[in-house]
């Protein structure tokens, strides 16, 4: 029963090769993806990178003088982070300032432009029926003719192959007008023959009735504000609309598909961005459209679509046209030739970020409130990099003493210590390098200190495996089958370590923000590869060294020298001594 025991017992101990070849090919592996992505450095925080710092400032809406509350300041935060890192811009920053500011610090990278345009654009989406529209201000006198085309339309995904794919050329019919008179009426006309809107918001948002002769005040206003409205003018678009709530007629500018300025009398929402369920950027490759921005509705969304584009489908031109409103801004205007319901698409003279940009924000919503930016800071790297010489002069500094401490204490033991730490500073930094591009992390100043204090957990290992093993030696036993003996012991004081590490890593990560989680995350990745390397490195390495005669005989500087540990003699069974045997009496 003994001899298949020990043989396993060999067996057993004839694979540390294994394991270290098998973590030498992983080392291998990840430092050539590493150089053939092309990434051999960890992206770098604000902090050490430098970056952009937007404080961004809330608006009061009209109407709703207490819309800037606690709740509806972290969910902008929270909207402005999933448009962030749905770009991929690492580390970028977030957070509350006061009780209206929101602080936004984006490091450089090349998404950092776009990710500085997008935080702070509101991205309410509204399908308005357009009313009437035309050329507005100095674009008026390139037009050539009354009527200019759109290159947007409006494309039905129903499974309906009678309306699978259902497109017009946009033809909007412009009300050209030589004076305000003629503007006006044709506001009050168009307002008297609009019908697309639902029943419901008909009636909260038509004129009340006046008598013959007469116009009533809300629609004396948008003649007004039509009138006025000059699109070609900055400012003007900057305001155009503004107060007008999604049920309430409004004024709009847009431009048409000759990049002409156009000014539009749009009618009551129908259909609102919550109404989308998914939108995502596309390639059209059955036209020359180019990319485009494709949006499916929710259940409710559908039906609305559905009900607004078979209403606007009896019109007649411009009034067979719904507006596509983004931040009182008109993106398209398609034309509709028959009901549409389940998908809608956005197609114009986009470009593919453009067209990213666009989808990014429908798909996370829009923001609750208003904002306006109140500083602009561009961040020098330079006091980060201060720091970070400082933290690594720290680092090397506790890295000295660490190796100092192993030598003295441990002798030839500290060399199988200092190969481990290298081999996990080996994995640490390749690790970094590839989740740089891979999932965003980027490396700041807290995360050079998680790195920091990892270098003491990861030696904490070692010190418990060569005190167990030291305990072993000390009751008498030889090195290898100390080894073997020692480590299953060791073994579980380092798992039962490293998972309150690792557990405190990972609670610390979900409850912080900012900065904090790159010390968490270093923190609990450090805390993995500790564990993998202890098990595949240092107890494979120990074992085929306990092999060796320096090791084995207990040489002084080995560190294992029974007599320095006060090691017991082996012990061993006695037999008792037996009564003399009266040869007489045999």
């Amino acid at each position: 029963m003994a001899a298949p025991k020990k043989g396993r017992s060999a067996s057993a101990q004839s694979r540390p090769g294994r394991a270290l070849v098998l973590i030498l090919i992983a080392i291998a592996a990840l430092t050539g993806g590493m150089f053939a992505s092309g990434h051999t450095t960890p992206r770098l925080g604000i902090d050490l990178a430098g970056g952009t710092s937007i404080t961004l400032t809330a608006k009061n809406e009209p109407g709703q003088p207490n819309a800037i509350n606690k709740t509806n300041m972290d969910t902008a935060v929270d909207i402005m982070n999933r448009r962030v890192n749905g770009l991929g811009v690492s580390e970028a920053e977030v957070q509350t300032q006061g009780s209206d500011n929101i602080i936004v610090n984006i490091p450089k990278g090349t998404n950092s432009k776009q990710a500085r345009e997008q935080v702070g654009t509101t991205a309410k989406l509204y399908f308005r029926p357009v009313l009437t529209t035309e050329v507005s201000g100095a674009d008026k006198s390139a037009t050539p003719s009354p009527s200019t085309s759109s290159s947007s339309k409006a494309t039905d995904k129903a499974t309906d192959k009678a309306t699978a794919s259902p497109s017009s050329s946009s033809s909007s019919s412009v009300t050209p007008s030589a004076t305000a008179t003629s503007q006006g009426r044709a506001v009050t006309d168009a307002l008297k023959a609009d019908s697309s809107p639902s029943a419901s918001s008909s009636a909260s948002s038509s004129p009340t009735p006046t008598p013959s002769g007469s116009v009533d005040p809300a629609t004396a206003k948008l003649q007004a504000a039509y009138t006025a409205l000059d699109c070609s003018n900055k400012a003007d678009r900057a305001t155009a609309g503004d107060g007008a709530k999604p049920a309430d007629p409004t004024v709009a500018c847009g431009q048409n598909g000759s990049g002409q300025w156009q000014k539009y009398v749009l009618g009551p929402a129908e259909v609102a961005g919550t109404d989308i369920k998914k939108a995502g950027a596309v390639f059209d490759t059955q036209s020359a459209a180019g990319w485009k921005v494709t949006m499916d509705f929710t259940s409710g969304g559908s039906k609305k679509f559905a009900a607004i584009t078979g209403k606007l489908a009896q019109q007649q031109p411009p009034q067979n046209q719904f507006a596509i409103v983004l931040d009182g801004e008109v993106v398209s205007d398609p034309s509709v030739a028959q009901s549409l319901s389940g998908s809608a698409e956005i197609s114009g003279s986009f470009t593919q970020t453009e067209a990213q940009d666009l989808a990014n924000m429908l798909k996370y919503g829009a923001l609750p409130l208003s904002f306006k930016e109140s500083s602009v800071t561009t961040v020098t790297a330079a006091l980060g990099g201060e720091q970070l010489h400082a933290g690594l002069i720290a680092g090397a500094i506790g890295l000295a003493l660490v190796i100092l401490y192993l030598v003295i204490y441990y002798r030839g033991l500290s060399a199988i210590a200092i190969a481990s730490l290298l081999v996990s500073a080996v994995l640490t930094y390749v690790l970094m390098a590839l989740l740089g591009p891979a999932i965003g992390f980027a490396l700041n100043l807290p995360a050079v200190c998680g790195a920091i204090v990892a270098i003491g957990i990861t030696a904490d290992s070692f010190i418990v495996f060569f005190e167990r093993i030291r305990d072993e030696i000390r009751e008498g036993r030889t090195l290898r089958p100390a080894v073997e003996r020692a480590w299953p012991r060791a073994r579980r004081t380092i798992l039962v370590s490293d998972f309150v590490s690792f557990l405190a890593a990972a609670v610390l990560f979900i409850v912080t923000v900012g900065k904090v989680q790159g010390f968490a995350f270093t923190l609990g990745l450090t805390t993995v590869l500790d564990v993998v390397v202890v098990f595949f490195f240092t107890k494979p390495l120990m074992t085929l060294l306990a092999r060796k005669k320096f090791f084995a005989s207990g040489h002084p500087w080995s560190g294992l020298d029974p007599k320095r540990l006060g090691a017991k003699p082996p012990l061993r069974r006695t037999r008792r001594a037996s009564a003399p045997v009266d040869t007489k009496e045999a």
